[in-house]
């Protein structure tokens, strides 16, 4: 980019970190919150502070570390602002569910434990954060981020003063996390369309039902074992034979899994759906939906706890979702499957559109992480995890609008090649 070309993007972003920063106090930290973000976006493999601060010519490696590690700005509403600006902006198909993972050393790093580590594929020591992001076909943003504390933090003081973890901040489950998440964009005014989420989250029964309590549809993936009975399955109660308890209704035939379910109906019932355009060409399969009701110990529970507390008794019915199926073509059976509590009708190519719309969160992490290098903060402390994440988001925010923006280049955005828009600064 020529001067001309590049002042222009920096006037630009001046006037977005106005927006989206306004929160923070003072002038001088929206300023390193700009050099921050042009930082981030100008070309360079690293975008650790030492790094990016060597590339710019008003960056300062002192200041840029108070501003990140030490400062007390808020982090939460500036990334509710990006949320609330960029929704409207992105006009979103559904909300998608997704956690990352971030390889550590040592055990001193916030939240860091030994646990799964997607990144790695396997058990690592690492941190964890559940995200929510607005999705469509065309663009895409996180909209929150939590940061999952593993139990074992629960009761090291040491670690956590360290660490300066907020008092209160303890253990949760990550598809509780998510729900939080919810209830908090939700109090920001701003509410799903749908959900989408992988197994992780999908597979949980209180999940769905959390998902469901606050009505909230969803288009989440299951595991081929999930348990489920037909639609027309009927509970029933033998004669009581006057003496003790009446007996109470239940599913007297045993659910089936719906791997086994799917197919049984055959090859034949599934129907080709085309759910949008890739980068080879149509991209395709063949689905099949039908009616089921979710059964297992804790998807029982749940319903007797709802309808005990709505009408003081459970007639002993689960409730009843869309079972959506894939077998793709030369596969020897059905290979992935969804929930979904959308109406009973939404059309198969609906249900399709919204179970594969996921692709994008693989899209965010990939501009987040390798061109953005949300991974490669250094900071150890609960504000020096939450900070660069913030200030990470607020980046592919403003890149995410200028491919919105109608003379925008999409062909060759920064999504598309791993570069960024600045060349200098």
């Amino acid at each position: 980019m020529d001067a001309h070309e590049v002042n222009r993007a920096r006037a630009t972003l001046a006037l977005f970190v106005a927006d989206v920063f306004s929160s923070v106090p003072r002038k001088d930290q929206r300023a390193k919150s700009d050099c921050y973000l042009r930082g981030l976006m100008v070309d360079g493999r690293r975008k650790s502070i030492q790094a990016m601060a060597a590339r710019l010519l008003d960056g300062n490696e002192q200041n840029l570390q108070q501003f990140v590690n030490q400062s007390t700005w808020d982090p939460v509403p500036v990334r509710r602002r990006i949320a609330q600006r960029m929704v409207p902006r992105i006009g979103p198909d559904a909300w998608a569910v997704d956690d990352v993972s971030f390889p550590k050393d040592g055990k001193m790093s916030v939240a860091v434990a030994h646990q799964y580590c997607g990144a790695l594929g396997k058990q690592a020591n690492c941190q964890v954060a559940v995200s929510v992001h607005a999705v469509t076909d065309a663009a895409s943003v996180p909209l929150q981020w939590r940061l999952f504390l593993p139990g074992e933090w629960d009761g090291d003081a040491d670690r956590r003063r360290r660490c300066q973890v907020p008092d209160g901040v303890g253990h949760r489950e990550k598809w509780r996390l998510a729900l939080d998440t919810f209830d908090e964009l939700a109090g920001w005014g701003l509410v799903p369309p749908v959900v989408v989420a992988d197994a992780g989250y999908g597979q949980n029964a209180d999940f769905r039902d959390g998902l469901s309590e606050r009505g909230i549809g969803y288009v989440v993936a299951v595991r081929s074992d999930v348990s489920v009975h037909p639609h027309d399955a009927q509970p029933t109660a033998p004669a009581w034979s006057g003496n003790g308890r009446r007996p109470r209704p239940r599913y007297r035939d045993k659910p089936s899994s719906v791997s086994v379910l799917a197919a049984g109906h055959g090859r034949q019932a599934f129907t080709e759906v085309t759910w949008r355009e890739g980068s080879r060409g149509p991209m395709h399969s063949r689905f099949l939906a039908l009616r089921v009701r979710p059964a297992g110990v804790r998807s029982r529970r749940l319903a007797q706890a709802a309808a005990t507390a709505q009408e003081g008794l459970w007639d002993g019915v689960l409730p009843e979702v869309t079972l959506l199926a894939e077998w793709p073509e030369g596969a020897e059976a059905p290979t992935d499957y969804w929930l979904s509590n959308l109406p009973d009708g939404t059309p198969v190519a609906e249900l399709v559109r919204l179970a594969k719309i996921r692709w994008r969160i693989e899209h965010d992490y990939r501009e987040l992480k390798h061109g953005l290098g949300l991974d490669h903060f250094e900071g150890r402390s609960w504000a020096g995890w939450h900070h660069p994440v913030t200030l990470v988001t607020a980046a592919h925010a403003f890149l995410t609008e200028q491919r919105l923006a109608p003379k925008a280049d999409t062909a060759d955005s920064p999504s598309t090649r791993s570069s960024t828009p600045f060349r200098t600064c």
